[in-house]
């Protein structure tokens, strides 16, 4: 059984904030996760190789050709902003 301290210290390393009636809902269904993986370790696997692609297919990989980009002027002509001849992107970290 997963505690509610568990998932507080998991919601604080993931940055993540809840309150107190999500946090016995998340607490619950972790719980029911970790039950569902323990459920795994009941399956006989003697003699099964290990499975490294579930599919078959090959994905075929095109030639890499080095081919002339955009001109700065092309690719900011779209852009909603730009600032020194670069995007101008929106502050994400205080």
């Amino acid at each position: 059984m997963v505690s509610k301290e568990d998932v507080r210290h998991i919601a604080e390393l993931c940055k993540l904030k809840f309150s107190e009636g999500e946090l016995d809902g998340f607490t619950d269904k972790f719980s029911q996760v970790l039950g569902y993986v323990d459920k795994l370790k009941e399956v006989d696997t003697e003699g099964v190789e290990p499975t490294y692609f579930v599919n078959e297919k090959v994905k075929p990989l095109r030639e890499d050709i080095v081919e002339e980009g955009l001109s700065r002027e092309k690719t900011l002509k779209n852009a909603p902003e730009e600032q020194y001849g670069y995007f101008k992107l929106l502050r994400v970290v205080d």
